[in-house]
């Protein structure tokens, strides 16, 4: 059956090529949404690209014939219009005021769905308040899912333990030229190019990469990178990824205190002569979903206390070296030259990255666009690492479903260019990895 989806104005924040996922089916744009867009349409921030990327598009599309029964989107895809407000509906006026523009947007969609059925018209919004709301009256109401994770719980772990491997296979792991075919551990799956793999019979074991253009396991060995040294396997395997210079992609999952940024600035730090420049930046979500300008002070006094933690991750390697060690006392002249820069994202945003090791830390309150935007400005010789908690997430319309880092995991999974791994043991302290566990 042919429906009809009315867009809140998030969903159209969220994904500017939106209206290119519905299929055969309409689309309406209410007229509060247009006047909502054109709020958003100054800036740099990715939502104010959003705006005005639709708008072009949009206008693009309809030429004079938006209001008029709408126009064909494309081939196999329905028509899209813009929808006039109409007068409040009746059964509305008791419960919401006529006065928000969430509710003009339910009266849209609520006239809609009595002109043409409750069974054919769908309101799409990624604010669930508002769907709860449209349920209430009886609308059918649903999140946006075009990029949606099916199972974040199932997501690529970017490791495969074998058990029962042969001590003769392992035993070649640790003799020159460290490596071993892949066929010969009788796999039942090939592993996917640059998965890791812990290799064990019960009386030995190994660490290896899979490496997909020689169809061989790699041996991998602990590394130190400005005195910090991994403490699992699944942090010797984070390192391995962060050091190769033949994986310009890397992601980073897990929970807080797995030393996901800690491990990317130690590995940042010790290639760094092969990048003119290391980019740490992270996307300001500022807690309430109130906007910056709530707090006080200037710019730069609004923005520490969400690049902090950063700081804190490079003065924990400071403090693994000595005061006059060489190394620390690089450390300080590189942020003094700006070789390391320490930055909000939106304002690396519009720039290519060349030769940079740029690591983007709390991806998970990133949207699948915005992620996309980040590694098409990637140049040549640059690294791009993300790393993130797909569980915890500040954004107002992401859920682990939905967000950036998941959709970056999903896609990405059998790139020759990419690896991924998930850090699953806490080791910032006993007592912060049993708060993670327990509450």
């Amino acid at each position: 059956m042919k429906k009809t989806f009315v867009l809140d104005t998030n969903v159209i924040l969220h994904d500017s090529t939106c209206i290119y996922h519905f299929d055969e089916h309409d689309i309406v744009i209410p007229i509060t949404v247009i006047e909502e867009l054109d709020r958003f349409k100054k800036g740099k921030e990715i939502l104010n690209c959003n705006a005005r990327e639709f708008l072009r598009s949009l206008d693009d599309l309809t030429g004079q014939h938006i209001f008029n029964g709408g126009v064909p989107i494309g081939d196999g895809k329905g028509k899209i219009s813009v929808h006039l407000e109409a007068s409040f509906h009746e059964k509305l006026k008791a419960n919401f005021n006529n006065t928000q523009a969430d509710h003009r947007i339910l009266n849209v969609a609520y006239h809609i769905a009595g002109n043409k059925g409750f069974d054919q018209v769908v309101l799409v919004t990624k604010d669930v308040n508002l769907r709860m709301k449209a349920k209430s009256i009886g609308l059918t109401a649903e999140n946006y899912r075009s990029d949606h994770v099916q199972n974040p719980a199932e997501l690529y772990k970017g490791r495969y333990v074998v058990e029962n491997v042969d001590g003769a296979l392992i035993d070649l792991l640790y003799q020159t030229p460290f490596t071993i075919p892949v066929e010969a551990l009788d796999l039942a799956t090939t592993p996917l190019p640059n998965a890791f793999l812990i290799l064990r019979n019960g009386y030995k074991s190994a660490l290896g990469v899979y490496d997909a253009a020689n169809e061989a396991v790699q041996r991998i060995e602990n590394h130190s990178c400005f005195g910090i040294r991994p403490r699992n396997a699944e942090q010797s395997f984070a390192l391995s990824a962060l050091l190769d210079r033949n994986v310009p992609l890397v992601t980073m999952s897990g929970k807080a205190g797995t030393g996901k940024t800690l491990l990317a600035l130690a590995a940042a730090l010790e290639t760094k002569r092969y990048f003119r420049q290391i980019f740490v930046a992270r996307p300001v979500v500022p807690l309430s979903n109130k906007d910056l300008g709530y707090l006080p002070g200037d710019v730069n006094s609004k923005l520490d206390p969400y690049m902090q933690p950063l700081y804190d991750n490079l003065s924990v390697i400071q403090n693994q070296l000595s005061s006059d060690n060489a190394r620390s006392k690089r450390i300080k002249e590189l942020i003094e030259e700006e070789k390391i820069v320490i930055t909000p994202l939106s304002y690396i945003r519009g720039r290519s990255i060349v030769k940079a090791y740029f690591i983007v830390d709390e991806a998970q309150n990133l949207t699948p666009h915005e992620v996309k935007t980040i590694i098409t400005r990637a140049g040549e010789g640059t690294k791009v690492v993300f790393t993130g908690d797909i569980f915890q997430i500040d954004h107002p319309y992401l859920d682990s479903n939905s967000n950036g880092l998941s959709f970056l995991i999903e896609k990405m999974k059998g790139e020759r260019l990419y690896a991924h791994i998930n850090l699953e043991k806490g080791e910032r302290s006993e007592l912060s990895d049993l708060a993670t566990r327990l509450l």
